[in-house]
């Protein structure tokens, strides 16, 4: 029911003599299903109002820098240090893992014909999210909805959430059925 609410209102908006409706759109991409069914949904229903290219962002968590929790390790309450190469292959590992992961959101988008510009941030994502989306002067932001209960909220918060309070442009939750 609400994503035809959300067809209808991206459809709805006026057109201005063959101009697309929409400057500039990104879509917030992260490994999970919900992060790939809303950007199937975006490329479904607003790809012939786009004007190219559509913004894709990730944003990576931070890494540790050198002190990690010692009970990380089975040892009592402090820190200890981490080495360096052990934080370089950490980084190493996360730059893979987000270009694989752009380069598959790079791939939906090109069986949709539609260009793309993709952007790897690093920090809390939901901060990040809306910093991102003003930075770049986005005119409509959607991201998925990881249909999290109101414990996990609590304790993980909801960068879907946070974005739709924070964000200065429109923010489209897309809700996986089912």
């Amino acid at each position: 029911m609400r994503e035809m609410e959300a067809e209808k209102a991206a459809m709805a908006a006026p057109q201005q003599q063959g101009e697309p409706r929409l400057q500039k759109v990104m879509v917030a991409v992260d490994e999970s299903e919900c992060s790939r069914y809303a950007l199937e949904w975006a490329l479904r229903n607003l790809a012939p109002t786009l004007a190219p290219p559509l913004l894709l962002l990730h944003v990576q968590p931070l890494v540790p820098v050198g002190y990690v929790s010692a009970a990380s390790f089975g040892a009592p309450l402090g820190t200890v240090p981490v080495a360096p190469e052990l934080i370089k292959s950490m980084q190493d590992q996360q730059r893979q893992l987000t270009q694989a992961l752009l380069n598959k959101a790079k791939a939906i988008c090109e069986g949709h014909g539609v260009p793309v510009e993709t952007f790897v941030e690093v920090g809390d994502a939901k901060e990040v999210v809306c910093e991102t989306a003003e930075k770049k002067k986005v005119d409509l932001l959607i991201l998925g909805s990881h249909s999290r209960g109101p414990i996990e909220r609590l304790f993980l918060g909801s960068v879907s959430n946070y974005c739709v309070h924070h964000c200065k442009c429109p923010v489209v939750v897309v809700k996986k059925q089912g």
